[in-house]
């Protein structure tokens, strides 16, 4: 059974850095497209990053790109999201996800599953 388990949230200050985890099960977290998205208070889930199965190839949404790097453990079957020069806008649950189908749009989370319980991120001062 496919699980993803994330966790690394917590209080940081702005320009502060946090590195989430994704611990993945039931798959090889290497060979398989795996995506962060989040989630504001009152605002849909979106995309935030997405490393490809095949050769690693990532994606950043136009929000984080610069500041966000994905990148994944194949001996820990993990994937992560350093996140670095954090910006209040930036609060919200983070979630890792794997497609569900052979396609995918990145940034779509409709594409993607099994949604866990998430991580909180908060950027306050």
């Amino acid at each position: 059974q496919v699980q993803l388990v994330e966790s690394g949230g917590g209080l940081v200050q702005p320009g502060g850095s946090l590195r989430l985890s994704c611990v993945g099960s039931g798959f090889p977290v290497d060979g398989r497209a795996i995506g962060w998205f989040r989630q504001a208070p009152g605002k849909q889930r979106e995309g935030v990053s997405c490393i490809t199965g095949r050769d690693g190839t990532t994606w950043y949404a136009d929000s984080v790109k610069g500041r966000f790097t994905m990148s994944r453990d194949k001996g820990k079957n993990t994937a992560y999201l350093q996140m670095n020069n954090l910006k209040p806008e930036d609060t919200a649950v983070y979630y890792c996800a794997i497609p569900t189908g052979g396609t995918y749009v990145p940034e779509d989370p409709l594409f993607f599953g099994p949604w866990g319980q998430g991580t909180q991120v908060t950027v306050s001062s």
